[in-house]
């Protein structure tokens, strides 16, 4: 399965490629889409659907995974960030790639194992997940390809549903802990 994860932004959109197969991970393709920050928001927001389709139309990614908005203390920023992820996943849409959303904090823990990493903690851990030896890897890159590897997770180990508590332990019997 080849996963492609966004990192949305309007000055930088960071994107990876991975590979998972037989529970290995490989890093197929990363970088970043450079916008320029003289463009106004919706030529930028061109760009960016069109650079994502390209990634989409070289490397035929079977999922689509996104970081969902943050909101901080800027409004004007969450907004742009919410349009960056609106054309994003619309490119994945009209390629017809599934897309999926998981917020910065679900991404960092599942990567890391800490909901609250630091940018440092979750480039550590996706350099070695994805055995990167030397290379030096943009923030950008290294949340997008965290973000690829969170979706990744999800396929390697899939949330059952359950109605109770009974149907929980049926399905999760490695979870209960005995006295």
């Amino acid at each position: 399965m080849i996963i492609l994860g966004i990192d949305p932004g309007t000055r930088i959109t960071g994107y990876g490629v991975i590979k998972y197969l037989n529970n290995t991970f490989i890093r197929i393709a990363g970088g970043s889409i450079n916008l320029p920050a003289n463009e106004p928001i919706p030529q930028r927001l061109e760009i960016i659907y069109s650079e994502i389709s390209k990634i989409i139309k070289k490397y035929k990614p079977d999922e689509f995974a996104i970081e969902t908005a943050f909101y901080g203390k800027n409004v004007q920023s969450a907004m742009k960030i919410g349009y960056a992820r609106g054309v994003s996943i619309l490119c994945a849409l009209h390629n017809n790639v599934p897309a999926s959303e998981y917020s910065p904090r679900e991404v960092k823990k599942s990567v890391v194992g800490k909901g609250a990493a630091s940018k440092e903690q979750v480039s550590f851990m996706i350099k070695t997940l994805l055995n990167i030896k030397s290379e030096k890897i943009k923030v950008d890159e290294s949340d997008a390809l965290a973000i690829a590897l969170c979706h990744a997770f999800r396929f390697k180990n899939p949330v059952k549903k359950t109605k109770d508590w009974k149907s929980f332990i049926e399905a999760y019997p490695e979870r209960v802990i005995q006295n």
